[in-house]
Protein backbone atom coordinates (compact mmCIF):
# COMPACT_ATOMS: atom_id res chain seq x y z
CA UNK A 1 0.00 0.00 0.00
CA UNK A 2 1.77 3.27 -1.28
CA UNK A 3 0.23 6.34 0.82
CA UNK A 4 0.27 9.80 -1.78
CA UNK A 5 0.52 13.42 0.26
CA UNK A 6 -0.34 16.25 -1.68
CA UNK A 7 1.44 19.62 -0.57
CA UNK A 8 -0.13 23.14 -1.06
CA UNK A 9 2.15 25.77 -0.20
CA UNK A 10 1.30 29.44 0.91
CA UNK A 11 2.62 33.02 1.28
CA UNK A 12 0.45 34.48 4.04
CA UNK A 13 1.30 38.06 5.54
CA UNK A 14 -1.80 38.25 8.03
CA UNK A 15 -1.62 41.01 10.40
CA UNK A 16 -2.24 40.91 14.17
CA UNK A 17 -5.32 43.04 14.29
CA UNK A 18 -6.75 41.26 11.15
CA UNK A 19 -6.07 37.78 13.17
CA UNK A 20 -8.86 38.90 15.62
CA UNK A 21 -11.24 37.29 12.86
CA UNK A 22 -9.72 33.71 13.51
CA UNK A 23 -10.90 33.96 17.31
CA UNK A 24 -14.65 35.88 16.96
CA UNK A 25 -16.02 32.32 16.49
CA UNK A 26 -17.77 33.44 13.13
CA UNK A 27 -15.39 31.41 11.05
CA UNK A 28 -14.81 27.77 11.11
CA UNK A 29 -12.67 27.78 8.12
CA UNK A 30 -10.75 30.05 5.48
CA UNK A 31 -10.05 29.79 1.94
CA UNK A 32 -6.73 29.92 1.05
CA UNK A 33 -5.07 30.26 -2.55
CA UNK A 34 -1.94 28.25 -3.00
CA UNK A 35 1.01 29.79 -4.62
CA UNK A 36 0.33 27.11 -7.80
CA UNK A 37 -3.98 29.34 -7.70
CA UNK A 38 -5.77 26.34 -6.04
CA UNK A 39 -7.88 27.22 -3.71
CA UNK A 40 -8.17 25.21 -0.80
CA UNK A 41 -10.43 25.44 2.68
CA UNK A 42 -8.49 25.36 6.00
CA UNK A 43 -9.97 25.52 9.35
CA UNK A 44 -9.38 28.13 11.21
CA UNK A 45 -7.38 26.23 14.31
CA UNK A 46 -4.33 25.66 11.93
CA UNK A 47 -4.12 28.87 11.22
CA UNK A 48 -4.38 30.29 15.13
CA UNK A 49 -1.30 27.75 16.04
CA UNK A 50 1.18 30.37 14.00
CA UNK A 51 0.19 33.87 15.26
CA UNK A 52 2.46 35.81 16.59
CA UNK A 53 3.03 39.58 17.29
CA UNK A 54 3.39 40.20 13.99
CA UNK A 55 0.13 38.02 12.94
CA UNK A 56 0.57 35.41 10.47
CA UNK A 57 3.45 36.25 8.46
CA UNK A 58 5.36 33.59 6.64
CA UNK A 59 5.76 31.18 4.16
CA UNK A 60 3.62 27.80 4.72
CA UNK A 61 3.58 24.41 3.47
CA UNK A 62 -0.05 22.15 4.29
CA UNK A 63 -0.38 18.26 2.99
CA UNK A 64 -3.40 16.28 2.92
CA UNK A 65 -3.55 12.66 1.94
CA UNK A 66 -5.47 11.09 -0.75
CA UNK A 67 -9.41 11.58 1.10
CA UNK A 68 -8.01 15.95 1.35
CA UNK A 69 -7.59 15.12 4.96
CA UNK A 70 -5.23 17.19 6.59
CA UNK A 71 -1.73 15.60 7.70
CA UNK A 72 0.17 19.18 8.70
CA UNK A 73 0.05 22.89 8.41
CA UNK A 74 3.53 24.04 8.91
CA UNK A 75 5.46 26.92 8.67
CA UNK A 76 8.74 27.06 6.71
CA UNK A 77 10.03 30.13 7.32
Amino acid sequence: MTTAFKAYFFSLNITYVECYNLYTGMLNDVLLISEDGVKVQVPVNRLKAHIDSRGIVGRFRLLVDQRNKIIAFERLR
